[in-house]
This record gives structure tokens, sequence and C-alpha cells, in this order.
């Protein structure tokens, strides 16, 4: 890849894209791959799927790059690629739950500088709870919660990613946090 290329902006990209340059796709996919992989993952809750997932969004992104609307923004368009390949994920969830057998468990690099093995251990157990408590919430509650909270993404660009109003993201951000608080007790 040229370092030109990563001074051409999205839009100038999908040209040069819908054009059959390969680098310039390349060069989306490096911009994208890790916020994509991030949402991904805390929409499953599966950092291995979501690699795959993210996978599938691109081929479905470049197999559609000639309907990217250069006036809008490529991150918001990519994300409502890979939020439905997630949904297509979760819809075939349960065949998976059937078939898969629990991972077992990965090794862990300690730094010199640890914290007492009681303070990690609440973390890591404050940090379970809160995920599993994301995790429990129905989806499109789920969605908007990673989307804005997590991932940053204005409402405008959230509801753009969801494909539902402003306001339908206000409403489910607010459920949302409701609902975490509730579940959480506080």
């Amino acid at each position: 890849m040229s370092a030109a290329l990563a001074d051409h902006s999205d839009g100038d990209l999908a040209r040069l894209s819908r054009a059959g340059d390969a680098a310039a796709f390349g060069e989306i996919v490096r911009r994208y791959k890790q916020p994509l992989h991030r949402t991904v993952a805390r929409l499953t809750g599966d950092e291995d799927e979501a690699v795959d997932i993210v996978q599938d969004a691109f081929i479905a992104a470049h197999a559609s790059i000639a309907r990217f609307d250069t006036a809008r923004p490529m991150r918001t368009w990519l994300t409502r690629i890979a939020v439905n390949k997630a949904r297509d994920w979760r819809r075939r969830r349960i065949v998976r739950r059937l078939i898969s057998a629990i991972l077992p468990d990965e090794a862990v690099e300690v730094a010199d500088d640890v914290p007492p093995i009681d303070e990690a251990v609440a973390d890591r157990a404050e940090l379970a709870r809160v995920e599993a408590a994301i995790r429990r919430l129905p989806a499109p509650l789920r969605e908007v919660l990673v989307l804005r909270t997590i991932d940053g993404l204005t409402q405008a660009e959230a509801g753009e990613a969801l494909d539902v109003s402003e306001k339908t993201v206000e409403t489910r951000l607010y459920r949302a946090r409701a609902k975490l608080r509730a579940d959480l007790g506080r």
C-alpha cells in the first residue's frame, strides 16, 4: 500500500475502489477494521466471531461499493453493514450454541506491577457482571448502547448505522441505561 493512499479521503478511496483499485479498498479496510471489530465484538460478546463477522462485512461492502454515497461518512456505512452481519449472526446463534463447546481458558500475561489479586478479581468480576448485563439487553437496546456509549458515534451516526431516527436512538439509549441500572442494582 502506498503512503499516497493514506492521504486520500474515504470518498476518493471508494471511487478508486469502484474503478478496480484493490489497494484503495485495502486502505478502507486498514482504516476501519479495528473500530468495526470493537463494535461487533461488543454486540456479539464473542471476539473470535467478531473477526469473521467483520470480514463478512468487508466482503459485502466491497461487493456493494458502487452503491456507497461518497457524500456520506464511510464509517457509518460500514457500521450499518457490520451491524446487519452481527444481527444475522445472532439469528444463527441458537444453532451455534448446540454445537459449540466451552472454550479452554486462555493464558494471561501478567505485568510486573500487577494490582493485588483481590482487587484484580473484584474488577474482573464487576466487568464480567456489566458485560453480562449488556448481553442480556434486547438487541435494539444493546446496539444503540454500544454504538453511542462505547463506540462514541453521534446520535445521527448511530441512527444512520441502524437505519432508525435520531429520536429512536435517544429513546433506546434511555431505555438501555435504565435496564442496565435496574439489572445492576444501581
